[in-house]
């Protein structure tokens, strides 16, 4: 798939496409002419990804989970990332409430 196939198909920027080319959450094969071509399943991995960003996620946190949808499988570092990324998110929301409540 071309560059603005994908960015369509999963709503987002071609830019941000390039973003996540730059932190290697997503791969594109290069055509004889230099065209970024991506695989079918691109589509579905930016929607992932842009999952994981509004979850509050780091590239650098995302990089580490992604494996998980070419496998299937969860070893037990992603595992533990995702339960810390989990805390992590539940502390700031507490946090937030209390404040709200508190105001």
């Amino acid at each position: 798939m071309r560059i603005g196939e994908v960015a369509e198909g999963a709503g987002v920027s071609v830019r941000a496409l390039r973003y996540y080319e730059e932190q290697v959450l997503v791969v594109a094969d290069r055509s004889p002419s230099g065209h970024r071509r991506y695989p079918e399943s691109a589509v579905e991995r930016v929607k992932f990804i842009q999952l994981l960003y509004s979850a509050g996620l780091s590239s650098k946190a995302i990089l580490q989970v992604l494996p998980f949808l070419d496998t299937l499988v969860a070893t037990p570092r992603m595992t533990r990332r995702l339960k810390d990324e989990r805390d992590r998110i539940r502390t700031r929301i507490d946090e937030h409430g209390h404040r709200h409540m508190t105001n």
